[in-house]
């Protein structure tokens, strides 16, 4: 099977500072750059915009954009648009979003009939199709059209979920799904499971819709003090993503008292409460061996994709070089 080593960013940070990352990047051979921009983040185009010029290998993408925060055919304007200054290629990546309500941001009743046809307008409005469409959710006049110039080949969907409904969907419609958040070897096949559910429905061959898993990533010569920035990087997201693994059991009681230390702002608070094996599911966190042993584990239970997220190292720029120096190079040699 083939690997894929692939880096993301938060979208939080200066135009200077995206165009200097991505010139970093560059150097190193990953397969695929993402940002995520979970509310209240800058929204995923325009840093993708800006690092574009800047990545002339790599395959970039959003990962991922939530329709209650983007409308479909701001996607399909916005990633034609990027289609045309990426080198690399494109992928567009559709989730359901995180932390939406906390920010007045309200989803569709039917969350999950919104991506699906989400993606249909999309493609829809890539194809250079005219009839318009007519869904529960979404609808375009018969006139409408992209009036805008269209990639030259269609656009890879990924969809980031941790569930089963979703991933089945994607199964049907999609070609990859993100599990974000993870870095738990044990769920690739639980998502695995129900990918091939929505696959068999839609008459596809099992296996075609890839597994991504990604999550926090901190790597340091210093595998403790890498693991200590983990831990309060990682206590963001902790409440969000642990009680989503289906391999798991979580307390609910640790989860909450997670959240309102990092509500008050107690990053180290949280990170006294994360034991060594929470750590280890769900980030990617120690020296350059710590992190291809997490990833080889992955790999080895069937994901096609590996991505190592923010902040990356003790500082960003010390983890981006070991990551590119070491750890793709020995996963990609497999």
């Amino acid at each position: 099977m083939t690997r894929e080593v692939s880096i993301a960013f938060q979208t939080d940070k200066t135009p200077a500072r995206y165009i200097a990352l991505a010139k970093q990047v560059a150097q190193y051979d990953f397969d695929t750059v993402s940002v995520y921009c979970d509310a209240p983040y800058h929204p995923s185009f325009t840093p993708l915009a800006l690092m574009a010029p800047h990545l002339p290998r790599a395959r970039i993408g959003a990962a991922a954009v939530a329709p209650a925060r983007i409308h479909p055919i701001d996607m399909a304007a916005e990633i034609a648009l990027l289609s045309g200054m990426a080198a690399g290629g494109v992928y567009l990546g559709i989730a359901r979003g995180a932390w939406l309500a906390d920010h007045g941001i309200h989803e569709s009743k039917t969350p999950i009939q919104a991506i699906r046809e989400a993606v249909a307008i999309v493609r829809y409005l890539l194809s250079g199709a005219l009839g318009g469409y007519d869904g529960d959710v979404y609808t375009l006049a018969p006139h409408v059209r992209a009036p805008y110039p269209l990639p030259d080949a269609p656009i890879p969907i990924m969809i980031g979920s941790w569930g089963a409904k979703l991933c089945g969907l994607a199964g049907e419609i999609a070609d990859e799904v993100k599990v974000g958040g993870s870095a738990n070897p044990d769920v690739v096949a639980v998502i695995a499971s129900y990918i091939t559910a929505g696959e068999r429905a839609a008459g596809r061959v099992q296996g075609t819709v890839g597994v991504c898993l990604g999550a926090v990533t901190v790597v340091d010569v210093d595998r403790e003090a890498a693991r200590a920035l983990a831990r309060r990087k990682v206590a963001l997201y902790l409440p969000v993503c642990a009680p989503l693994d289906p391999t798991i059991s979580v307390d609910p009681d640790l989860m909450a008292r997670v959240q309102a230390h990092v509500n008050a702002g107690d990053e180290d608070a949280a990170a006294r409460l994360i034991s060594d094996d929470l750590l280890e599911k769900f980030a990617f966190a120690g020296d350059p061996n710590d992190i291809i042993r997490q990833a080889e584990a992955i790999f080895a239970a069937g994901a096609r994709r590996v991505e190592f997220g923010t902040p990356h190292g003790t500082p960003s720029e010390n983890g981006i070089d070991l990551l590119g120096k070491i750890v793709a190079p020995a996963l990609k040699q497999k």
